[in-house]
């Protein structure tokens, strides 16, 4: 994900059309990082170092024949050092899993995971909960996954991206949560971040029509309290301002005429 001021919207750059062989790959390759990210969640438990998971994570791909996408992302000066994306409670994205850290009974995390396979790019995130977490984690919970759910359920070629970005918001704001602004989806394949940039709010006139062919990254962040978040001075880790709670899904998707291929299912 990035700031939505990095990217330019007039044109549809050819390479964003992912050709058949290349949709062949990806969805290969993103099943793998589904069932491999999956795997990772099923060991966050209660007393589980963080450390630990980014190795399970990091060891996984390898085995699959891939290579962690995240790790040293970012260039020389502070590139992001693991595998593996372990955000806890109120860390929104990007947290870093220090071997000092420990899952405690209660916690919610956010696992985000990317891959290079066979020179294409996938991404996937999930959020879960540790031992016994509240009711209102539960529901943020739920309802970041319904949202990038809503997300692929409206997206076919012809869209335009903004009802997608409608549909998320709408699911999460009728949940009486918020939607992290400052951060959003984007176009995933040849790299590790392509246009488009996918906001989960209505921006105005903002408009960006899908084609076939394009693979995008849908990730809705949502927050317990207010929307506004900020970074942490790793340069990393983003956090909400009010402390409140936060949840992440994202799934790679394929564009198709008749609507989404999930391919990190």
């Amino acid at each position: 994900m990035g700031n939505f001021d990095d990217f330019c919207y007039d044109t549809v750059c050819m390479s964003l059309i992912k050709s058949k062989e290349e949709l062949t790959i990806l969805r290969e390759g993103g099943k793998k990082l589904g069932q491999i990210l999956r795997t990772v969640a099923r060991s966050a438990k209660v007393n589980a170092r963080v450390s630990d998971l980014n190795a399970l994570a990091e060891d996984l791909i390898k085995k699959a024949g891939g290579r962690p996408s995240f790790k040293d992302f970012g260039g020389k000066k502070n590139s992001f050092p693991t595998a593996l994306c372990v955000s806890i409670n109120n860390e929104v994205v990007h947290g870093i899993p220090l071997a000092t850290k420990v899952l405690k009974d209660g916690d919610i995390v956010g696992l985000d995971l990317g891959m290079e396979y066979k020179g294409l790019y996938t991404d996937t995130a999930m959020t879960v909960g540790v031992g016994k977490i509240t009711k209102q984690n539960k529901r943020l919970i739920k309802t970041a996954e319904k949202a990038l759910r809503a997300a692929i359920k409206k997206t076919r070629a012809g869209v335009d991206l903004q009802e997608i970005s409608r549909a998320m918001q709408k699911t999460v704001e009728r949940e009486g949560f918020s939607v992290v602004r400052q951060l959003v989806g984007h176009g995933v394949g040849h790299d590790v971040h392509e246009e488009p940039q996918i906001p989960n709010f209505v921006i105005n006139n903002f408009h960006f029509v899908l084609e076939p062919g394009m693979v995008l990254a849908f990730e809705p962040m949502i927050n317990a309290g207010k929307w506004e978040v900020e970074t942490k001075k790793d340069g990393w880790t983003v956090v909400t301002k009010d402390g409140s709670c936060s949840a992440h899904f994202e799934h790679t998707v394929a564009v198709t005429k008749r609507g989404a291929i999930v391919i990190t299912k």
